[in-house]
């Protein structure tokens, strides 16, 4: 990073072992503001069930095993969808499979990958064109930034590719708006977008010290409201945690964190419904009809089953 400079940058510091840090500065009325972001060096891929992927191994193959098609994940920056993608082609890999990755930057290596680091130099459209002449199976592009990565991605994906990639929108079914947004037509949409996932990172209750008790009687209203909005039943018979902080957890109640997702499959209704340009609300209320459920549901399920808390929940998703 150039310290001489009076406008925002990014950078790294790659002066310890164990990992890599990632730096953004930005300019302000008081000076800079600087983030850093640690990244653990040649951490572990996680499973994707251990991330809190909330179907079962076989309705996950379903989902992202299909060839001529692209698969999105989407969330706001810092949710965790580089951490998905990892865990998705850590699944799907194996010798006889041709993988390979167009990441900005490459933040973890793994075995048996060709991973390709876009610099200055190099974009992912134009690196994504190159990569369709080297005969992969699957492709995954760190981001879906822009008209012409998006027109690329779909080419691959409808000339026998899979497709795996991440785009910055708020749910797993404006996905379909925000790609109409760059430009791309709502055939190529329907064509090719097999499924979307969206997702957000939660706090996990601290499980040395959370503090038992039953949901009282505000906590019921706000869940049996939600459900009845997604056709959804939730078992509030039994009980919900607290947090209440101890040595093991910094004294904050929460230790590490777990992702609630959604995930929308298109069938032939629903990429019918995008050909013909309908809305997405009204993909929406076809989709429920379906079995795609919003974040929220998953959050609450892991509310129940002792994960997180509901004010956590909250926090990220203003349900109340």
């Amino acid at each position: 990073m150039h310290q001489e400079k009076q406008e925002a940058q990014d950078g790294r510091i790659l002066l310890y072992e164990d990992y890599n840090i990632r730096a953004s500065s930005q300019p302000n009325v008081y000076g800079e503001k600087f983030v850093l972001r640690l990244l653990k060096k040649n951490t572990d891929i996680r499973n994707i069930f251990e991330l809190g992927f909330p179907v079962e191994e076989k309705e996950l193959k379903k989902s992202i095993t299909k060839k001529n098609s692209i698969t999105i994940i989407a969330a706001p920056t810092g949710e965790g969808k580089t951490t998905t993608l990892y865990s998705i082609i850590d699944y799907l890999n194996s010798p006889e499979i041709n993988i390979t990755t167009i990441e900005d930057p490459v933040e973890i290596r793994i075995s048996g990958l060709n991973q390709i680091e876009i610099d200055s130099k190099s974009s992912f459209s134009g690196a994504l064109r190159t990569v369709l002449r080297q005969d992969p199976d699957i492709i995954l592009v760190g981001e879906i930034r822009d008209k012409e990565t998006g027109e690329i991605a779909i080419q691959a994906g409808q000339t026998g590719h899979y497709v795996l990639s991440t785009i910055h929108t708020i749910d797993a079914v404006e996905v379909i708006t925000r790609l109409r947004k760059m430009g791309l037509s709502d055939y190529d949409i329907a064509s090719t977008l097999a499924t979307s996932i969206s997702e957000r990172l939660v706090r996990k209750l601290c499980p040395e010290c959370r503090r038992e008790r039953p949901f009282n009687k505000e906590e019921k209203e706000i869940i049996t409201s939600i459900g009845k909005r997604y056709g959804v039943e939730f078992d509030l018979s039994g009980t919900t945690y607290d947090a209440v902080g101890c040595k093991n957890c910094n004294n904050t109640g929460y230790f590490d964190r777990t992702g609630i997702f959604e995930i929308l499959d298109l069938n032939d209704e629903l990429k019918e419904m995008v050909m013909s340009g309908k809305s997405s609300l009204e993909i929406r209320q076809e989709a429920l009809k379906h079995g795609y459920r919003p974040l929220v549901v998953d959050g609450i399920n892991k509310i129940i089953a002792g994960k997180t808390t509901l004010e956590e929940l909250n926090k990220k998703l203003l349900i109340y």
